[in-house]
C-alpha cells in the first residue's frame, strides 16, 4: 500500500470519528474494499457515561438511629422501594420503540406536547423521537394522566427506555 493510500485512510478515520462524535453515535463499522485481495476495516467506538446504570444501593442505618426516630417510617419504605424500581416494568409506563433523540415540544420555543399532571387521551402525542433525520410522533398508548415524564427534551433514549407514566 502506498503513503498516499495511507494518508487516505487516517483522513477517512478521522471523518469517521468526526462523524461519531457529531451524530453522537456510540460504535460505527465500515469495509472499504481496494481490491481482491486489499481492503480495510475500520470499527470506530467510544463509551459514554451516560449508557452506564448503576446498579440501586441499599442503604442501611445504624441501630441507634431508629431508637431516636418515630415509628411512622414504615409507609415511607415502600415510597423508596417504588423509586428505585425499574420504571420500564411499570405497568403504566410508555417506552422507546426506538432508538433516537426525545424532543417533548414540536419545535424550540413550542409549549410542551404534555407535562405532569395533564390528562391525555389514548392515540395522543405525548412526544417525538428523531431517528435518522425523521421525526417519529409517539401516541399515549391509553388514556390517563402524566404522572412523570423520566425523560429530558433533546436527550438520547434506548429502544424500551421508559419514557414516562400515564396512570
Amino acid at each position: 500500500m502506498s503513503n498516499k493510500s495511507h494518508e487516505d485512510d487516517v483522513a477517512f478515520i478521522k471523518a469517521l470519528a468526526e462523524l461519531l462524535r457529531e451524530n453522537d453515535l456510540t460504535e460505527l463499522q465500515v469495509k472499504r474494499d481496494y481490491g481482491e485481495d486489499d481492503s480495510l476495516n475500520v470499527r470506530v467506538s467510544r463509551q459514554t457515561a451516560a449508557m452506564v446504570t448503576p446498579a440501586p444501593i441499599a442503604v442501611t442505618t445504624p441501630a441507634a438511629a431508629p431508637a431516636a426516630a418515630p415509628t411512622p417510617a414504615a409507609p415511607a419504605a415502600p415510597a423508596a422501594a417504588e423509586e428505585t424500581a425499574d420504571p420500564a416494568q411499570n405497568p403504566n409506563a410508555v417506552t422507546s420503540p426506538m432508538v433516537g433523540t426525545a424532543y417533548l415540544q414540536a419545535e424550540p420555543g413550542a409549549p410542551s406536547f404534555v407535562a405532569v399532571g395533564d390528562t391525555v387521551t389514548e392515540g395522543q402525542t405525548v412526544l417525538i423521537i428523531e431517528a435518522m433525520k425523521t421525526m417519529n410522533q409517539i401516541p399515549a398508548p391509553r388514556s390517563g394522566k402524566v404522572s412523570r415524564i423520566f425523560v429530558e427534551d433533546g436527550t438520547p433514549v434506548e429502544y424500551g427506555a421508559p419514557l414516562m407514566i400515564i396512570e
